[in-house]
């Protein structure tokens, strides 16, 4: 690391004001900064003075959606081999490099496209480059299905940074959570390519990994078959067990299937004080509570009658909870209305499978609606406050 140190000291020169190369200051800096604590501190006013600041904080939603990530690899492979029936005499290794060839170039347009537009806002703008799209550039292609084009998910990165990022003024300015909104935009734009059923499994070899499918080969995601109210099946046509669906070997968004994986790194935000328990917390609450309460009033209905855990297992629910509803830019900010903003969040998502089965995932919906909602949660939240402590005044008075 002092080697890296000094040859990173040796040539900042050139990219500083009159430098050869000062046109590239932002790149450089956002480089540098990366790799280093920055040892600038704030001259006048009243700061808090740390080491661990946003790029830090980016590192560890990182390390956290890395377990997620792994597995999805892994299944990958699974879904391949099950659907082409050579699951006998597939290796564990085999299917997790078949997933990564499959993941790395994915993961390469995401942060090829997105962080090019934010060197090129940085440089015009001659700001530093924001931070954010470390994590964004890595749960937009986690959210989507491995059947989605590279160039689909290209313009929708694009379209997601320009518009729900940039013109809000960049990292921390945005009111939407910016995966999300990539992911909603292949959603409207292209939605053959997010919710048909040829999408979610991968069906030809990629560099003598993996096998051919059958022809025609189609499977619909867990939470396909139980709005349409069948039994949950996995690429092979056989029941999923609910072993299956917490390890996450069934079809599904390439990180969203691993309820352990996501466990782990809801520890890692939690432990690392990132993300926020109570939004968290209430995000399941309000996912159970919603739930029963349809289980109790739709007995026809064969989405509101699947069991309370199976809503927060399948699909999207559990990876939207950790991950979505506690981005600490798009999220509530006030104590009390993270337990709102939260609650609100598992409602929405179960009331959008229940009332509208043409869309069984509907935590992207829920967590983009309450996106818009939080600033008016915290004004309230702030107004009672401020209304009780008047009160309060008042009385003494």
């Amino acid at each position: 690391m002092k080697i890296l140190r000094n040859y990173l000291n040796k040539i900042k020169p050139n990219f500083e004001e009159g430098g050869k190369l000062s046109a590239f200051r932002s790149v450089f800096d956002g480089m540098e900064t990366f790799l280093f604590v920055p040892n600038d501190t704030s001259k006048n006013g009243v700061n808090i003075h740390d080491a661990i600041d946003s790029k830090r904080i980016m590192s560890f939603v990182v390390i956290a959606l890395l377990p997620a990530l792994l597995v999805g690899m892994y299944n990958i492979g699974y879904q391949n081999a099950l659907a082409a029936g050579t699951l006998e005499t597939t290796t564990g290794l085999q299917m997790f490099l078949y997933g990564l060839l499959l993941m790395l170039p994915k993961i390469v347009v995401s942060y090829g496209v997105g962080l090019g537009i934010e060197f090129i806002v940085a440089q015009l703008k001659k700001e530093e480059i924001h931070e954010g799209f470390l994590v964004s550039g890595l749960l937009i292609p986690m959210v989507v299905p491995v059947g989605c084009p590279l160039w689909v998910l290209a313009i929708a990165t694009a379209f997601s940074v320009i518009f729900a990022k940039e013109v809000f003024g960049g990292t921390g300015m945005n009111i939407v959570n910016v995966a999300l909104i990539a992911r909603a935009f292949i959603f409207f734009a292209y939605p053959s390519v997010i919710s048909g059923d040829s999408v979610w499994v991968a069906t030809e070899p990629v560099l003598g990994l993996g096998a051919a499918a059958p022809d025609g080969y189609t499977c619909a995601t867990a939470l396909q078959h139980v709005a349409n109210g069948g039994e949950v099946l996995g690429a092979a046509g056989t029941a999923l067990s609910p072993c299956d669906m917490m390890l996450g070997l069934m079809p599904g968004s390439i990180g969203e299937t691993s309820v352990i994986a996501i466990a782990i790194g809801a520890i890692i935000l939690l432990w690392s004080g990132v993300a926020s328990w109570k939004t968290m917390f209430s995000v399941f609450v309000g996912g159970i509570a919603m739930s029963l309460l349809f289980q109790y009033t739709l007995p026809e209905n064969p989405v509101a009658q699947a069991p309370f855990y199976t809503h927060l297992i399948l699909g999207g629910f559990c990876f939207g909870a950790v991950f979505m509803a506690t981005d600490p830019v798009t999220s509530a900010r006030t104590e009390t209305g993270k337990y709102i903003y939260g609650f609100g969040i598992g409602a929405m998502a179960i009331l959008i499978r229940v009332l509208n089965p043409g869309y069984p995932e509907g935590m992207m919906l829920a967590i983009l609606l309450m996106n818009v909602v939080a600033p008016f949660i915290d004004y309230c939240v702030v107004q009672s406050n401020v209304n009780a402590r008047a009160r309060r005044l008042i009385k003494k008075n």
